[in-house]
């Protein structure tokens, strides 16, 4: 199967291309590094040419909800149309549990996102995942010097392979609109990740957990991002996690 990834030089697009070519998939990767902008869709039509299924990866670093809508609007529509054109026959979305629940201006931009892929021609799968355990590090990287606020939020945390490893699964089958949402094997607050991280890993930091203002940071505390009901739960703990070098 000829699979494209739509922001397969990131995070889990990475895992993403790795995977499906261990599978035996052939793998496009649809990037501005590898000639696609994917808000213009300047060379996107040759990219997909022959392509069966759509991998859509791609984001954006914002807290603003404009940018972000903005952002994920631009981009799904232009996948999707290049994709009827191109006789694409499933596009794959990945999105994150509780983005209809939590009202964070970046979720409204993935909730958008899930919309237009799901309205579109193209036969669409949805899978909304719990943050990645890799989202603790990052927390500590974003902002300079000795001390981090990271959000006080209550997730199930997964590892961002084995979100690729599902992404491939479904990719390879039928389209299902919304699937089941996954999740890690355990509720752990992120500020708490966040501090073993920096005393696993680094960088040394103080560690600050604060709720978000409103209602948002409400909904963020008290479950909002965490799975309403069954679907596939990674086995590999935070502690097994983090014990890797």
């Amino acid at each position: 199967m000829r699979v494209a990834v739509a922001g397969g030089t990131g995070l889990i697009g990475r895992l993403i291309v790795e995977q499906a070519r261990a599978a035996g998939h052939e793998v496009v990767i649809l990037s501005r590094s590898h000639g696609v902008d994917l808000t213009t869709g300047a060379g996107l039509g040759d990219a997909l040419r022959g392509t069966e299924v759509v991998i859509d990866v791609t984001n954006v670093e914002t807290l603003s909800r404009t940018v972000s809508v903005e952002f994920f609007e631009r981009v799904t529509r232009t996948l999707v149309d290049a994709g009827e054109r191109a006789g694409v026959a499933h596009h794959v979305v990945l999105s994150i549990v509780g983005v209809d629940r939590v009202g964070f201006g970046y979720y409204q931009g993935k909730l958008r996102q899930e919309q237009l892929a799901l309205a579109g021609r193209v036969p669409a799968t949805v899978l909304r995942a719990t943050q990645f355990f890799e989202f603790a590090g990052q927390s500590l990287a974003r902002v300079p010097g000795p001390v981090a606020v990271v959000p006080r939020m209550s997730s199930q945390p997964v590892a961002a392979a084995e979100v690729a490893a599902e992404l491939v699964r479904l990719a390879a089958g039928p389209a299902q609109g919304p699937a089941p949402e996954m999740a890690g094997p355990e509720v752990l607050e992120m500020s708490a990740m966040a501090r073993r991280v920096a005393k696993a890993h680094g960088p040394r930091k103080l560690v600050i957990g604060l709720p978000l203002p409103g209602a948002t940071g409400r909904a963020m505390a008290g479950g909002g991002l965490l799975p309403t009901g069954p679907g596939p739960r990674g086995t590999t703990t935070f502690d097994q996690w983090l014990a890797k070098p």
